[in-house]
């Protein structure tokens, strides 16, 4: 797959010297407050990670999210697609912006709306879905401007910093990204 270029953001192959960032990212209470992430993760956890997604099919590998700095270009976060159907044609995608400088900028609808495009027109998707935590209502308007729909509620499915919380299933269509695209 080549790099997948969007007016301000760009999704790249994750490479191994990425993972300096992510481990910083990852460890940081802030950026993975509505993520699955637990427990702290060493360093010898990321590169097992690494690794592991290597083996990965190609579809599903890590993409770096980047923006313009300059004349060239800052990793701010990464995302992927996991859990492909390929008969139903769908897949789950997801993201994290690590780099908290760079949050409430628009970077996250952009590059998950290249992601959806890349679901739709590369990977041939009928349906792309996510999760969120119903109290995460920045990722959730985010997801909206990409075009999401909520389609059902996990009720108090996640506990995380003492709490449950609910677990929002968000989806767009294929013949819904289309006329979305139509409308632009």
């Amino acid at each position: 797959m080549s790099i997948i270029y969007g007016e301000r953001v760009r999704l790249r192959a994750a490479e191994r010297e990425d993972v300096k960032n992510f481990y910083v990212w990852v460890n940081d209470p802030d950026v993975t407050r509505y993520l699955s992430l637990y427990l702290p993760m060493s360093t010898v956890d990321e590169e097992n990670w690494f690794n592991s997604m290597t083996q990965r099919s190609q579809s599903e590998k890590t993409l770096v999210i980047e923006v313009r700095d300059g004349n060239g270009w800052k990793m701010i976060g990464n995302c992927g697609v996991f859990d492909i159907d390929t008969i139903g044609r769908l897949g789950e995608i997801g993201i994290m912006l690590g780099e908290k400088d760079e949050w409430d900028k628009g970077y996250g609808t952009e590059a998950m709306s290249l992601l959806v495009r890349h679901c739709f027109e590369t990977l041939n998707f009928n349906r792309v879905y996510l999760r969120v935590y119903a109290e995460n209502l920045r990722a959730k308007r985010a997801y909206e401007k990409a075009g999401f729909v909520e389609e059902g509620r996990l009720r108090e499915a996640v506990y995380k910093n003492g709490k449950y919380d609910d677990v929002i299933i968000m989806s767009v269509l294929r013949a819904e990204w289309i006329a979305q695209m139509k409308e632009k």
